[in-house]
């Protein structure tokens, strides 16, 4: 199939069908006679992969490093797992940075309800950063 033809059925766009072929994401393609790229089912199977992976999360470099195991022939459902806990480690702890942020905000603005922005003077850029927190 040629990159179009993938494009459609993988959800992708040609470009970035392109930068995973040239990231080693995706195999070469084959050229046709007259220069187009020519795919096969597996790589609208690495497509689908891909996405997947994306989904979960994982970034293009940790993608990658599946392929990488599954290529030297190994079976990488060990290193997904491994993967997938850190990715999960994380979310964790950004969701626990995200609550203090919202508490902070909370209190940012409940802080800066009863000030005036008639009062902010000539040199400051905005009372409310500075009043509010005193």
């Amino acid at each position: 199939m040629q990159i179009r033809d993938l494009a459609i059925a993988s959800g992708a766009t040609a470009q970035t069908i392109r930068f995973y072929e040239r990231r080693g994401l995706l195999d070469p393609a084959e050229r046709a006679g007259n220069g187009y790229r020519r795919y096969n089912d597996a790589a609208l199977s690495r497509l689908q992969f891909i996405r997947s992976a994306k989904t979960a999360g994982l970034t293009l470099s940790e993608i990658g490093s599946i392929i990488t195991v599954r290529e030297a022939g190994e079976v990488p459902c060990g290193h997904v797992l491994d993967l997938l806990a850190a990715k999960l480690t994380d979310v964790h702890r950004r969701q626990q940075e995200l609550a203090l942020l919202e508490s902070e905000l909370h209190h940012f603005i409940e802080a800066s309800q009863p000030l005036d922005p008639g009062d902010c003077e000539a040199g400051s850029v905005c009372h409310l950063f500075t009043q509010a927190h005193h």
